[in-house]
């Protein structure tokens, strides 16, 4: 229902998702939030093209409606599709934004959004520029052949190709001594008496040597706990990501790194003080003084909080100030894994990469004071579009540090803020939510206000019963100095728990000893799912009505039989289906008919009705009939014509609705006698006046109308 809002949504272009005549929207991914959210990524396009930087996500709920919607900003699209240079010649260009190139992929004409967009040829290059690997999107202007704009897969530092998963393996766990976090089980694979560090449950997820295959061994032990081997680095990064993995499942739901069930390869060994994403895996480097591999559990996290910044719709963005959110995102899903760990020898912080000390001078970031590392701001500021990434990360590390902990917390560091206010934080777990589920709105022009906005309408989705959480997601965001969003929210009202019931199909009609089966769907509405308790009452008589199951967590649906036995009469029967729980009861109707259908009027007349050469017999039928009249209505009519064909017949229902009965015919010409029909209606209400409309369409033939009758 969530899904069919949304596209319904996009179809028709509201609120911001504003298209001209040549534009649409395809939808590319639906992934479920907090507060019974669901969030729907759409690519937009532009005469059958993909414009890059339009993309849009609709927010719905279970029920079927649209609770919000977020687009990329870009001006109209008015190009002409047809490129003036060959796709050979891009390919050419975009070979020479690289040193050295290990790969092209075939030029994808598209349309690149933005203040003045433009018709392109996007093109991935693989290799390395001035010795750093790049997986580069080199976007070339179609009619001109100059490069208009480049973005890099590649996340660097500071905080991918690879194998691929296999299913068919025995999965185990493995005893892993790692360099950070001690003796540790990993879950690893068995094939044949061969242990791999391969995680056959969790698809593309293992760990190898750069450009080798994932170690391997005749047991399931790994690593020396030593800061130079590099199966001990794979194990910390196997740790690493699969701890990861557990804290989006457990804490914010989500479905694998990728959010449906997937992640991506490591590989360890990179001779540099580094480690990055490359759009497809991670790589590990060592630190400058190569005792140790840059594998410690925030720094494995960070670098697959990319590869979730990019999965999560908008993808990946471009410019530095989305950028510094990317990196910022990183540091914030590292510090969530460490917390989730609470692992004895590497203690949950939000000082990020303290374990591996890259350069030798402790944490790379520290997100309570960006400002500690010189040239890393601790608040917004017009200059962050400009900012380098790592340190345009900044701003945003600080505002989550604030909503988690606050600006005095107990045994942790004290955090300074941009307006000289205090704050009390809600927890990590809790600003986790709220981060992630505003994460789930981002576009590819994603930045700070629009994440401020997106959070705060993550608080009141989530949070409905109270307004601590909005108030503090607020507080931290102008504490950091970032500008209040258009169309943000301003303020909260708590709302309790709450839920809401519905049913599918609306009606349905059985004979005597046959059963209906209503599928009974619920939703949180607001605040937590609940358990709801389902019963039905105002049943026929010998019915009876079996719900599976009987009781549901909010947003389940259940299975409700209605069962009539051979003496059920005939009519129709409105059917109350109530759901109980602890927030109170929400009711929906069924109807159901049993039979022909309702109450039947047959009408005559002591006088028949002329039926002249042109004339309209108007005859007035009264219903009391419940509920609507069940399709076909049944008609019969009785009385002489010597040419019935040329007789037009209509019914009109109470609401002024007109249905054809039977329209004028051609040869032969019969007489009326006794006709039949079935004519069908569409939710009209049975009770109120039906007329029955008679007209003679041609000359010379007459007769009576004597009597009639019609089933509702």
């Amino acid at each position: 229902m969530a899904a069919s809002a949304a596209d319904r949504a996009a179809a028709t272009g509201v609120d911001q998702l504003r298209k001209g005549a040549d534009e649409g929207f395809r939808r590319v991914g639906l992934t479920p939030g907090g507060g019974g959210l669901f969030y729907a990524a759409y690519e937009r396009t532009y005469r059958g093209l993909p414009v890059v930087g339009g993309d849009a996500v609709v927010v719905a709920d279970g029920a079927g409606r649209v609770r919000g919607t977020s687009a990329a900003e870009t001006a109209a699209i008015s190009v002409d599709t047809k490129a003036r240079i060959t796709a050979a010649k891009a390919a050419e260009v975009a070979r020479g934004q690289l040193s050295k190139v290990d790969s092209v992929t075939a030029p994808n004409l598209v349309v690149l959004a933005g203040n003045s967009p433009k018709l392109a040829y996007e093109v991935v290059v693989a290799g390395t520029k001035a010795a750093t690997p790049s997986n580069l999107h080199v976007f070339v202007d179609g009619t001109t052949g100059a490069v208009i704009q480049t973005r890099d897969d590649v996340k660097m530092s500071n905080f991918p190709t690879a194998a691929k998963a296999t299913s068919n393996d025995v999965s185990v766990l493995g005893a892993g001594n790692s360099y950070y976090v001690g003796n540790v089980t990993i879950d690893t694979t068995n094939s044949g008496g061969t242990y791999t560090m391969r995680d056959p449950q969790r698809s593309n997820i293992s760990c190898a040597r750069q450009n080798g295959s994932p170690f391997s061994g005749p047991d399931d032990n790994w690593g020396n706990g030593t800061g130079t081997d590099l199966e001990t680095a794979c194990v910390d990064a196997l740790f690493g990501v699969q701890t990861e993995w557990k804290m989006l499942s457990e804490w914010l739901g989500r479905n694998g790194i990728n959010g449906n069930g997937g992640g991506f390869p490591a590989y360890v060994g990179l001779n540099q003080a580094n480690a990055f994403w490359n759009g497809s895996s991670t790589t590990y480097g060592r630190s400058s003084d190569s005792q140790r591999q840059a594998t410690p559990m925030d720094v494995v996290a960070h670098e697959y909080g990319h590869a979730i910044f990019q999965t999560t719709p908008g993808g990946a963005g471009s410019g530095n100030e989305n950028g510094g959110l990317n990196e910022s995102t990183g540091d914030i899903f590292g510090a969530m894994t460490e917390h989730y760990a609470n692992n004895a020898k590497d203690r949950p912080d939000y000082d990020v990469g303290e374990g591996v000390n890259l350069v030798g001078q402790g944490p790379i970031r520290y997100m309570n004071q960006p400002s500690r590392i010189s040239g890393n701001p601790n608040c917004y500021s017009s200059s962050i579009p400009n900012t380098e990434v790592h340190a345009a990360a900044g701003p945003q590390n600080h505002w989550f540090y604030l909503l988690a902990e606050g600006t005095a917390p107990v045994g942790k560091p004290t955090s300074p803020t941009c307006n000289n206010t205090s704050i009390t934080g809600i927890g990590i777990q809790k600003a986790g939510k709220i981060f992630y589920n505003g994460l789930l709105k981002k576009t590819s022009s994603w930045n700070h206000r629009a994440a401020r906005k997106a959070t705060l309408e993550a608080a009141l989705a989530l949070y409905p019963g109270s307004c601590t959480e909005f108030n503090t997601t607020k507080a931290a965001w102008e504490a950091i100095s970032v500008p209040a969003a258009t169309g943000e929210p301003t303020s909260c009202t708590p709302q309790g728990n709450d839920f809401s019931v519905g049913v599918t199909p609306a009606s349905g009609t059985v004979k005597p000893g046959e059963s209906a089966t209503v599928t009974v769907n619920t939703a949180t509405v607001n605040g937590a799912a609940q358990s709801v308790a389902l019963t039905a009452s105002g049943l026929p008589a010998g019915a009876t009505a079996t719900f599976d199951p009987a009781s549901v967590q909010s947003g389940a649906s259940s299975t409700l039989t209605i069962a009539t036995s051979a003496s059920t009469p005939d009519g129709t029967s409105t059917i109350t289906v109530t759901g109980t729980a602890a927030s109170g009861a929400h009711t929906a109707q069924y109807t159901l008919t049993v039979g022909a259908g309702g109450n039947i009027r047959t009408f005559g007349n002591d006088t028949d009705f002329p039926l002249n050469d042109y004339a309209t017999v108007n005859s007035p039928i009264t219903s009391t009939a419940t509920g609507n009249a069940v399709s076909p209505v049944k008609v019969t009519v009785t009385g002489t014509h010597t040419c019935s064909e040329d007789l037009r017949i209509s019914l009109k229902a109470p609401d002024g609705s007109t249905y054809s009965v039977k329209a004028t015919g051609s040869l032969p010409c019969t007489d009326l006698g006794t006709r039949n029909y079935s004519v069908p209606v569409t939710n009209e209400v049975a009770a109120g006046t039906w007329t029955l409309v008679l007209y003679d369409a041609y000359a010379q033939d007459t007769g009576t109308l004597s009597s009639w009758s019609i089933t509702v």
